[in-house]
């Protein structure tokens, strides 16, 4: 998320200059193809980030509705506004907490519509990609049948359908129809990882290792092994997967020397993409924490 290029404002401009139907949506597509490669754009200032990211969502999501069936851009605009509810607005409610309960409160029920948007666009644009029964397919595979692998190019839209949509039900725990999907959630993932296990630098199998560790009766060896593994498709990359396994296991084990261990390496972990700066605030919040947390 950063600030929009010259080449993007030109095409923006003459998308909203021309009158012809085709020549019009041959343009709106190409600044679709420019907007959903500008979310893989690194920012170094994480401020900046925050204040552009809104202008940007909102008009990726406005060409969105025009091209549907754009799976990159869906993509884009799932997974940016997943990240933005986490970063920016369910992280600072966690901050909050102590301080004033019921702004934190208000804060993660905006993260909870922020969720909810991201999961119908990803959901939209593969339920268009699979002839409207996406959805039916998965709530009526049976748990022991394997799905289909995913064509290739919808895994990443499959993992931020499936982070948003756990992120909902994390903050919908006193509404019991949204707790009823976390099993079709972890069928997602599950889903997508079959096809990518490595998918997002270790991003999707630490997504499933998180769903497997919160499910009812879940397995904590399968989960670790899940985190392991995400850590090893990382390669020192994502220091998500490090506070995803502090966080997941070693806090409520009570292992507080793995849970400092793991987000020390998550604050070693280089670049300034967007997940990196924040899961490295937030590795150093949870370590300034440590004492309220054991």
């Amino acid at each position: 998320m950063k600030l929009l290029p010259l080449r993007l404002l030109v095409l923006l401009l003459a998308a909203s200059l021309l009158s012809a139907c085709s020549p019009r949506l041959m343009l709106v597509r190409g600044v679709a193809d420019e907007l959903a490669g500008q979310g893989l754009v690194e920012e170094e200032d994480l401020q900046l980030a925050r204040e552009s990211s809104a202008f940007y969502l909102k008009l990726s999501e406005s060409l969105l509705r025009q091209t549907p069936g754009h799976l990159a851009l869906a993509e884009s605009v799932a997974g940016g506004f997943t990240q933005y509810a986490y970063a920016f607005v369910a992280f600072e409610a966690d901050r909050l907490e102590s301080r004033d309960a019921r702004a934190a409160q208000q804060l993660r029920q905006r993260a909870v519509r922020l969720y909810g948007r991201a999961h119908r666009h990803a959901m939209a644009a593969l339920e268009q990609h699979h002839d409207g029964v996406f959805l039916k397919r998965l709530q009526q595979t049976p748990t022991q049948q394997p799905l289909p692998p995913l064509p290739a190019e919808q895994v990443g839209l499959a993992y931020w359908a499936a982070a948003s949509w756990a992120a909902y039900i994390s903050l919908s725990k006193d509404r019991p129809e949204a707790v009823a999907d976390l099993p079709l959630a972890l069928r997602l993932a599950e889903w997508a990882w079959v096809t990518q296990p490595a998918h997002g630098e270790g991003a999707l199998a630490a997504l499933l290792g998180t769903l497997e560790a919160s499910r009812p009766g879940g397995s904590a060896r399968r989960a670790e092994s899940l985190f392991d593994q995400a850590i090893g498709a990382a390669g020192g990359r994502n220091a998500g997967t490090l506070v995803g396994k502090a966080e997941t296991l070693a806090l409520p084990a009570g292992d507080r020397a793995t849970f400092e261990a793991l987000l020390r390496q998550a604050l070693a972990v280089p670049g300034q993409s967007l997940g990196n700066q924040v899961m490295r605030q937030r590795a150093q919040w949870l370590l300034d924490s440590a004492d309220d947390l054991f």
